[in-house]
């Protein structure tokens, strides 16, 4: 007799199975991965009877953890995938992009959210804060490919939408602990801004980038040149071990309240800094992709089954207007401010600018704030958010391939 667990089981195999054939499947049409799996989602759980609903809300502690795993393992793998070294001029586009664009999309989606959803303070900040996370992930064709072997690998339009995505994601944690400290001691800024400089700021920032490093310094020694032959990884070709470096760098650093994204990231970009020419890289970022591919299958499923089941009921038009806004208005346009008179050409802008993909990132600081804050207008900030990576999905999954392919015909 079937059970429960096993249907279970059967569905993870079909999942993982479908996980690796579908990308091969839809490389070549304006079709993405996570846009199969998003229809998957949705007709599974409209069609079958019996399933229990994925509500974000009911099954809020889930949908927390398993957001944040897969960004915590997504962010390592960007950072392992970039080839380019640090430096300001090298990274310029990225500078402009988390100093311009990031800010000035903030402020705006929180306008929207204030002027035309209504919502306090609190919640217009909290919605500016988890939609200005970027992730490309959603989009495999606007991010990097595999580590090469020198800084010559990377175009300029992936580099920085990848770039950007893996610190941003962690740079948008300050806002969504500021709105939870408005939801909790209001608007005055004695009751909390001082703790939130402080702490949130600046100690959580600077734990974050230095355990980051610190933790990519030593991986990378013992990865590469430890005493003994036999506990040199790199010589092995085992690519879980990039799971370690990325539960290790983030367990550690959030331990010490420490932004646990920034660090992971951060460690990613210094792994893949030590003897760039050597295969491991590969090995790692290979592994860490297929992770991360099959937990963006599991949440992009369930997503489309609670966008059926629940999740965009009472949706207002005022709602979807916002949702449009940040896609098609918001980030082209915030973009394009950062990247003024910048060394891209002109469709390279347009590129960066349009491909600001929403995802997992905005729906774990989501369920993150929702349970540590005391917001109002909860069940509003998830249909505004669930539309608008539902949106992204379906948008950019449509429009990436042509846009690319365009772009490197030139």
């Amino acid at each position: 007799m079937a059970t429960t667990a096993t249907v279970l089981i059967t569905a993870a195999g079909v999942a993982t199975l479908a996980a690796a054939v579908v990308p091969r499947m839809v490389r070549q049409v304006p079709v993405s991965m996570p846009m199969v799996f998003l229809a998957a989602g949705a007709l599974t759980f409209g069609l079958v009877g019996g399933l229990s609903p994925p509500d974000p809300v009911r099954y809020a502690p889930v949908t927390r953890h398993l957001a944040e795993l897969c960004v915590v393992v997504s962010l390592m793998g960007a950072g392992l995938a970039l080839n380019r070294r640090v430096g300001l001029r090298r990274w310029s586009t990225t500078w402009r992009l988390l100093a311009v664009t990031m800010p000035v999309s903030m402020l705006s989606a929180g306008l929207l959210g204030w002027g035309l959803l209504g919502l306090g303070v609190a919640g217009a900040v909290l919605l500016g804060a988890v939609l200005a996370p970027t992730d490309p992930v959603l989009a495999t064709e606007v991010q990097v490919g595999e580590p090469a072997t020198d800084d010559t690998g990377d175009d300029e339009p992936r580099f920085s939408l990848t770039s950007e995505a893996g610190l941003n994601d962690g740079l948008a944690f300050p806002f969504v602990h500021a709105a939870v400290a408005i939801s909790l001691a209001g608007v005055a800024p004695s009751g909390w801004l001082g703790e939130w400089l402080a702490v949130d700021v600046l100690w959580r920032l600077v734990a974050g980038v230095g355990l980051g490093v610190l933790a990519g310094r030593l991986l990378r020694k013992l990865f590469f040149s430890a005493s003994s032959e036999k506990y040199r990884l790199a010589g092995h070709a085992e690519g879980f071990v990039a799971l370690a470096a990325t539960f290790l760098t983030y367990g550690v650093t959030e331990l010490v309240q420490g932004y646990g994204f920034v660090a992971v990231f951060v460690c990613g970009c210094t792994l893949r800094a030590g003897e760039r020419p050597h295969d491991y890289h590969v090995v790692l970022h290979r592994f860490v992709e297929q992770v991360e591919r099959l937990l963006t299958v599991v949440i992009i499923f369930l997503l489309g089954g609670a966008a059926v089941t629940g999740l965009l009921a009472g949706t207002t038009w005022r709602e979807v207007l916002v949702a449009v806004l940040v896609l098609l208005v918001v980030r082209p346009v915030a973009g394009l401010a950062g990247l003024l008179r910048s060394d891209l050409g002109r469709r390279e802008r347009a590129v960066v600018a349009f491909f600001g993909v929403r995802g997992v990132g905005s729906v774990f600081y989501l369920a993150y704030a929702l349970a540590e804050g005391r917001f109002a207008a909860a069940d509003s900030l998830w249909r505004v958010v669930g539309l608008v990576v539902i949106g992204s999905i379906l948008v950019h999954g449509v429009t990436a391939t042509p846009a690319m392919k365009r772009l490197d015909r030139g």
